[in-house]
């Protein structure tokens, strides 16, 4: 998820063998004069997304510092209530900073957005458009998916290391 006070991007992929699949992408548009309305909205959009494509986990960006504090509360509040539709469900929730996904997707922490729409393309071989918060959704998605194969790596590696010769 690609969480934003205003517009939410959502990515949905699938594991397959050594490579990813795509389900689905899009955003969640927050409709609302009020935060509390506007939060509510986020809320009930991830529910309906959650509900719809059943997802095993859920990753999420991190809130970076910004030089606007009410900013960044809302974005927070905003992440907030991404957060507790998943967690509801009930989904184990990870979170990556941009740094790391932008280093997972395209090899360097400070890529720019079109540098992240491209390999979020190329990666899950889509053609046509991608929004720039669908294509961050879908690379918060790509990370989570490419540490959580490393780390099972890691551990069948460290499994046959304990188990020693046969």
């Amino acid at each position: 998820m690609d969480p934003g006070s205003r517009i939410t991007g959502f990515g949905v992929i699938e594991t397959r063998g050594g490579g990813y699949q795509y389900i689905a992408s899009g955003c969640i548009t927050a409709r609302g004069e009020t935060l509390a309305e506007r939060l509510r909205s986020l809320f009930r959009g991830m529910e309906e997304v959650v509900g719809e494509y059943t997802p095993a986990v859920m990753a999420v960006e991190r809130v970076f510092v910004q030089r606007n504090v009410d900013s960044a509360l809302k974005l927070g509040q905003a992440r907030g209530a991404v957060i507790c539709a998943g967690a509801l469900q009930p989904l184990a929730v990870h979170e990556y900073t941009p740094a790391e996904i932008k280093k997972a997707i395209v090899g360097k922490g400070n890529a720019d957005k079109a540098q992240i729409q491209h390999m979020a393309k190329v990666l899950l071989n889509l053609r046509g458009a991608l929004s720039a918060d669908a294509a961050d959704a879908l690379a918060c998605a790509l990370c989570h998916a490419h540490l959580a194969r490393s780390l099972e790596r890691m551990s069948r590696c460290r499994q046959t290391m304990t188990a020693g010769p046969q």
